[in-house]
């Protein structure tokens, strides 16, 4: 046999090893944090709709009560407060009189509209909704609804208003500089819920190196860390790798999300931003007092409460609805608090 035709001894020493697939598990997707939509804007005009744009995201706005307990929770209770003491109404029944507060407290203003008899003679009020009231040139009201917008004349509309330094179209809530600790408040909540949800509790890399593993023994390990997840969780799982080499199966922690994501401590502060922002105290609220302290007696400051920022709101409805020369003695909003308040100043 010629040397050209004799083919190469294979022994172990040359030959190549099999080259390994490089295989990855998935734990989950990433997701884009939640963009704040309650950004101040400028106020301008839209030529195509015939009103100004309000400066902040109404329908944000409205969302938001929803979204975080404590910021529902306070309007909801200085709603009840400014409106607990009314004594003459305009004519609106109770659930008017709530809405025409809580639409002042969520949007910063509210649109009261006249009605009026066949003769013209205005005969009560009642509060438009300020998520789809829109102001136009002329003093004009629009409402926002599909088939056409809903006209209203300066005349016939009564517009109480949150003073805001930047603009003179529409009012501004008071409590703006709350909201991102609001959002902040959701956010920490939706994770956590997320977090025990999941069950599995992936907060880590599952790194394999080991030649000996099959691919049967990954599509059983998948199958394992998939079955983890829900009901049936905190499963433990034994891996057996035949002739495997140490650590070709190691677990790479990401972060400890079980006690080092600091929730009670967004959950504390955030809460306190949300108190803050409103002027609430804690006490009326219904927090606990932390370290052992304890509130200032809840009577006492509840009338501060009243005096400091109830009072005021009250006012500021009743002398927009009273000085409107339309509006009978007969139709004034009057409230028990701002009367004695006024009384006792005139005394001095």
């Amino acid at each position: 046999m010629s040397r050209k035709n004799k083919k190469p001894m294979v022994t172990a020493e040359n030959t190549a090893p099999a080259q390994q697939k490089m295989s990855m598990i998935s734990f989950g997707n990433p997701e884009r944090a939640i963009l704040n939509p309650l950004e101040y804007e400028p106020v301008y005009f839209d030529s195509s709709n015939l009103y100004y744009t309000p400066p902040v995201n109404r329908l944000a706005l409205a969302e938001l009560p929803d979204i975080n307990g404590q910021h529902g929770g306070i309007l909801r209770a200085r709603t009840n407060m400014i409106t607990a003491d009314l004594i003459s109404n305009a004519g609106m029944l109770q659930n008017d009189i709530q809405a025409t507060v809580l639409n002042l407290l969520t949007f910063g203003d509210v649109a009261l509209l006249k009605l009026r008899n066949a003769f013209g003679k205005v005969i009560g009020l009642v509060p438009l909704p300020s998520l789809y009231t829109r102001r136009g040139k002329d003093g004009k009201f629009y409402v926002l609804q599909k088939g056409g917008h809903l006209e209203y004349a300066q005349k016939d509309i009564v517009f109480v208003k949150l003073y805001d330094t930047r603009q003179q179209v529409y009012g501004k809530p008071d409590y703006l500089g709350g909201i991102s600790s609001a959002m902040l408040n959701n956010e920490a909540t939706t994770f956590r819920r997320r977090y025990y949800r999941n069950g599995a509790h992936l907060g880590y890399i599952l790194y394999t190196t080991d030649p000996n593993m099959t691919d049967e023994m990954e599509d059983e390990m998948r199958k394992q860390i998939a079955e983890g997840k829900g009901a049936g969780n905190f499963k433990s799982m034994l891996i057996n790798i035949p002739n495997g080499k140490e650590k070709g199966v190691q677990l790479i922690p990401v972060s400890d999300m079980g006690a080092k994501d600091e929730f009670v401590s967004i959950k504390n502060i955030s809460m306190q931003d949300i108190l803050n922002a409103h002027r609430f105290p804690p006490g009326l609220a219904g927090m606990m007092p932390n370290n052992n302290s304890s509130f200032p007696d809840i009577t006492k400051t509840r009338d501060a409460y009243q005096r400091d920022e109830v009072i005021p709101v009250q006012k500021l409805i009743s002398d927009s609805v009273n000085t409107d020369n339309e509006i009978p003695a007969n139709l004034h909003i009057n409230f028990a608090q701002s009367l004695q308040s006024s009384v006792i100043q005139g005394d001095k």
